[in-house]
Order: structure tokens, then sequence, then C-alpha cells
């Protein structure tokens, strides 16, 4: 059916395997992967597709399980034509497909304090997409604008306001596709802010299984939350503290797991499937809200047919 999608200048793919393109290494087929190779080849073919044929935005899968039926419509993926950084001044735009770390050390060259996004993993599309923080920062404390391509391949400038951030959220219309954001930063010296990310570095290698297959955490912190999406530090109960309560550290499902060094890490152990993960995870909600009342909410999106 690709011969019924736009022609774009950039790559169009059709029933391509996803699992090569996540950090879990599982999922099915997408009925079609685009690569555009700008934003006005993105423009262009989204202003072409029909209206009807879903669209899902992929960045680079760490933060993602999809199913094993795969995704049904255009998986929308970014390249190397979206991941400039550029410097000006106080501020720092970025590409959606450029990597968080990549941006956080391009800052700190310049003097620029944006190492929230060291040990951040994915790319600034996500991070905008889901407020990504670390170390009390969030990207609605830095950003100034986001640019993005609407369904209708309309090039448009976001505000904060606009995305509405909230706890791991934004309020992006479905279809929409980030393509690039700036974001404003603090001055301090390169050598204390390259001491630092190294700190954060070290610490997160201590404490997370970095060496698996992951996504990340997985689950929520069921904490309070302000309206800018900034955790309410009189709140401190953590999702792995729970599940750690529910004696699931290290438990097993298929070749699912949960990892032995921090509970809130569901890990692609043994050739695991997307059911496998996904069960896991599910299993670990019901266990847990039957211990401590608190029923997990998913920090890693889950998405296609099963």
């Amino acid at each position: 059916m690709t011969e019924q999608l736009p022609a774009p200048r950039g790559a169009l793919t059709e029933n391509r395997p996803l699992d090569s393109l996540t950090w879990l290494r599982v999922g099915g087929p997408a009925d079609w992967l685009f690569q555009p190779a700008d934003p006005q080849d993105l423009g262009d073919f989204l202003s072409g597709l029909d209206p009807a044929v879903p669209v899902f935005p992929m960045g680079v899968g760490s933060n993602l399980i999809v199913r094993d039926g795969g995704i049904r419509g255009v998986v929308i993926r970014l390249g190397r034509g979206f991941n400039a950084i550029a410097i000006e001044g106080d501020t720092v735009t970025a590409g959606a497909a450029a990597l968080d770390a990549h941006v956080a050390r391009r800052a700190a060259d310049a003097g620029l304090d944006l190492t929230f996004l060291r040990t951040i993993p994915g790319s600034i599309g996500g991070a905008v997409r889901m407020n990504a923080g670390c170390y009390g920062s969030y990207v609605a404390d830095h950003l100034v604008s986001a640019q993005a391509v609407t369904r209708q391949g309309n090039t448009v400038t976001l505000t904060p306001e606009d995305l509405e951030f909230g706890y791991r959220h934004s309020s992006l219309a479905d279809g929409w596709v980030l393509t690039g954001a700036t974001f404003r930063a603090t001055r301090a010296e390169p050598e204390d802010l390259h001491a630092r990310m190294a700190q954060q570095l070290a610490k997160r290698d201590a404490t997370q299984p970095t060496r698996d297959r992951s996504a990340g955490s997985t689950f929520r912190n069921p904490a309070g939350f302000s309206s800018t999406g900034r955790a309410d530090d009189t709140h401190d109960m953590k999702a792995w503290s729970l599940i750690d309560g529910a004696g699931l550290r290290g438990h097993r499902l298929g070749g699912a797991q949960m990892s032995e060094k921090h509970p809130n890490f569901l890990l692609n152990a043994d050739n695991a499937t997307a059911a496998d993960l996904e069960a896991l995870g599910e299993l670990v909600r019901k266990r847990v809200q039957e211990s401590s009342g608190h029923l997990l909410q998913w920090e890693v999106i889950r998405i296609g047919d099963s």
C-alpha cells in the first residue's frame, strides 16, 4: 500500500519491524516507518497523508514498549536532519533527534547548565513531550519554545503555556511531531558542570541497571506535583519502594524481570516478548495495590496491537 502514501524525499519503509529500534528490543512491525529528510519533507508528507491514517512519532525508543502485533499507521522517526545543536548567549537550541546527553555536554562546554539532561535516556523531542526531569529540574523549568509540525503539515512554535506541562506530561496534540526546542540555562564554569555530570553518571551506574535491556523507570512515583510538573518535596513515596515492599524485586515472568538492582526497572532478561513485559508490569501494579493500596501508573509508553 506504499503507493497510496505521499512520495517523500526521506526513507519510507513498509512493514518495518520495530524491535531493533527500541531499548527493550521487542515489538512487531509498523505498517510504515517514515524517516524524513528535513522539516520541509516532514511537512509535505503530513499535508499529503490521508487524515484517517494514524501517525506515531517515535524517538530513540528508550521508554517504549511496542506490542508484538506492531503499530497500525505511520511511525515517524527523526534522524540526522533533526539533530543539530546551536548555542547563542544563554540559550541552547536543539533538534528533536538530538540526544539529551549530547545537548547537556554541548551546553556544558559553553558554560551553560543543562546538566539535568545528562542522565535522561532519549532525545530532545521525547524530553519535551514527557516534561522529562532529573535532580530537581524539569524541561518546563528551562524551555523557551518548541517547534512542531502539525498533522496538516504546518510548522508552529509552541510556548510552555501552550504545552501545559505536568508531571511526565504535556498537552501536545495527537499526530503533531516535535522538531526542535530552545532552552534557557544559567551560566557556570564548564569544568564544574562536567564534574557534576560525571558524579551524576557514577551515581546512576551504581544504583540502576544501566547495562541491562530496560526502558528506564517503569512506573511513576505516586507523589504530589505542582501545576508546573515539579515534584512536591513533602511527598517522598517512591515506586521502587512500593515494589520492593510487595516482594517483587527480581520477580520474573517469562523472559521479563524486575531488576534486582532497582526494582522499578523492567528488564528484557531472557528474550522476552512485549507481552511478557507488559504482563509482568500489570502483575506488579496488581500486587502493589494489594499490599499498599497504591495503584502505580505506567511511565513507559505502551503502544500497538497485542
